[in-house]
């Protein structure tokens, strides 16, 4: 059976990963993962992640999860745009999420990247997921 929401399963992975004190998480490749994945290590809140060749023309991701202190770096991580529910916005309506100490994760025409950036480069696009 396919899986109805990869990115969703993901992030899931991540939470479950550092609540039980996991080092490496894995889950299934896709390139939207990749570049989510990408995103995160880029602010921060992952030490890295490799893709993992296996048979059969198959490939996993393996994220290394990130700790401070004793606790996960990432303290919230929630899916935004759901496949039911698509989330959409523009430069001028985006969200900011915990007045901008948090990170919009935006998929837009120019590739995945963080509301930040969005801004910057004056487009919109679907809102992924939301990191604190």
């Amino acid at each position: 059976m396919a899986m109805s929401d990869p990115l969703g399963d993901m992030l899931t992975r991540l939470r479950n990963g550092q609540q039980a004190g996991k080092k490496v998480v894995e889950c299934p490749f896709s390139k939207l993962r990749e570049n989510v994945c990408k995103v995160l290590k880029d602010e921060g809140f992952i030490r890295g992640y490799k893709i993992e060749e296996l048979e059969g023309n198959k490939k996993n991701l393996q994220i290394q999860l990130k700790y401070a202190e004793g606790r996960g770096v990432i303290r919230q991580i929630d899916r935004v745009s759901k496949p039911g529910c698509r989330v959409y916005s523009n430069v001028k309506t985006m969200p900011r999420f915990y007045n901008g100490l948090g990170v919009l994760v935006v998929s837009t025409p120019q590739g995945v990247m963080t509301d930040h950036k969005a801004r910057a480069a004056n487009v919109g696009g679907e809102v992924l997921c939301q990191v604190f």
